[in-house]
């Protein structure tokens, strides 16, 4: 067993309660042979980052969860969410959320832009936690084998939005639609309430470190201890009455990526109305 590996079982171990840890103990995923499935991802790496992340995710944004019994509990599926708060928190935080609460437990698996496969060291460690880069080829892998997917359809753009525009989605790229078309799978709309307000001051550095489009600066250093709501949608069968040779048409897709974003918006406008504050 190698440090890394023998380090995050310990974390687990110690961060964990027992029923967090049989938890995670069910988690499947598609060994290669050697302890990781072909995208990196390990489930020693994927149970200690979640023991890291548990304290924050329970104390620091007290995470609020409603409607995860919308996520299947087996099968080929895609979460499609709204994307804000200048680094990828909101991601972690869903991640964190569909580990603690599905039934049974399932790894989500991020699908990023494409610069992040090229961050040192930050590349490897989202690979071993489950995330891919965000090509065609690596989706369509994904969802073949019946994996739960994380996609941001709004892109960079979502987390490049000034904080007057906070909530106000960006158009949703329509990959996310050909894709559910294609390998006849749901997407579940999600919303995040709260990652738009932690850190609600922010400037763009033209600086393209690494492919990243630009270097986020905040007057703050560390996020506000927001409350994070994470609102999950009823499934949308965008491929019922299509065939999969549908995914490549042009106009079908922009319809669907209208309707999943119409979706997403319906709940972020539900969860601004019905949470009580900022921090409660």
């Amino acid at each position: 067993m190698s440090f890394p590996s023998a380090l995050f079982r310990f974390l687990s171990k110690a961060f964990l309660d027992e029923h967090q840890q049989d938890r995670c103990a069910t988690l499947r995923f598609a060994d290669a042979g050697h302890g990781f499935d072909v995208f990196g991802l390990s489930p020693d790496w994927v149970q200690g980052m979640f023991a890291l992340f548990q304290p924050i995710y329970q104390h620091y944004f007290r995470v609020q969860s409603h409607g995860i019994e919308n996520i299947p509990s087996s099968g080929a599926a895609i979460l499609a969410a709204n994307h804000s708060g200048m680094l990828p928190i909101d991601g972690t935080m869903i991640y964190c959320d569909v580990l603690h609460n599905s039934q049974p437990a399932r790894i989500p698996r991020p699908v990023t832009d494409h610069f992040v496969p090229s961050l040192p060291l930050i590349s490897t460690l989202y690979a071993r936690c489950g995330t891919v880069g965000g090509s065609r080829g690596n989706v369509h892998a994904l969802l073949s084998r019946g994996e739960l997917i994380l996609i941001f359809p709004e892109g960079v753009p979502g987390i490049a939005k000034p904080f007057r525009e906070r909530y106000q989605l960006r158009p949703f790229r329509v990959g996310v639609v050909e894709m559910a078309i294609r390998h006849r799978v749901p997407i579940i709309p999600v919303a995040v309430i709260g990652a738009e307000e932690q850190f609600p001051l922010r400037m763009q550095l033209p600086l393209q470190l690494f492919g990243a489009p630009f270097l986020p600066v905040s007057p703050i250093p560390f996020p506000l201890p927001v409350r994070y709501h994470i609102h999950y949608g009823a499934p949308i069968s965008l491929y019922e009455g299509t065939s999969a040779s549908d995914a490549d048409s042009p106009q079908l897709v922009q319809q669907g990526a209208a309707q999943v974003q119409r979706a997403v918006q319906a709940l972020i406008e539900h969860g601004l109305r019905t949470r009580k504050g900022l921090f409660t």
